[in-house]
């Protein structure tokens, strides 16, 4: 290869790691954050699709796997795309379809779960979040809070 062939070689833009991510409140309006294990940063529970998954199924599946609840049929309110910095891969962007859902079942740690948190989202303290949680999810939860008490 010659110089010139080795300065016009560029390095591909890697894609995003698709996933899709529960936006889960208790009563209390509090949300549901999971730490996966070996890792340190907390976010919503959900994953990447399996081929031939729709969003929700994917959602429906990882849920169980995760913390073995079961999505309510007919509860998801989808919130968008958004795009962040990846939690555990240095370099590398997630894009995740939000969705806000209602579970039923016990939740509980399963899986790759390690740790599981009920969160204020207006007061996380030093919980360390994931850069999707803190900068997408949890501005979006103030927000949207924020608007329904006002009226």
């Amino acid at each position: 290869m010659r110089a010139s062939d080795a300065s016009a070689a560029v390095e591909a833009p890697r894609l995003p790691i698709e996933v899709v991510a529960a936006l889960i409140r208790n009563v209390q309006g509090q949300i549901l954050l999971v730490r996966k294990r070996g890792t340190t940063a907390f976010m919503q529970p959900g994953g990447k699709r399996e081929p031939g998954e729709d969003d929700l199924g994917a959602l429906a599946r990882e849920l169980h796997e995760e913390i073995g609840c079961r999505m309510v049929p007919g509860s998801a309110v989808a919130h968008g795309i958004f795009d962040a910095p990846a939690a555990h891969e240095p370099g590398r962007t997630v894009r995740a379809a939000i969705y806000s859902i209602h579970v039923t079942g016990d939740i509980a740690c399963q899986a790759e779960i390690a740790e599981l948190i009920w969160l204020d989202p207006a007061a996380p303290g030093d919980t360390p979040l994931a850069a999707l949680t803190r900068d997408v999810v949890l501005p979006l939860v103030v927000e949207a809070t924020g608007n329904a008490q006002a009226r």
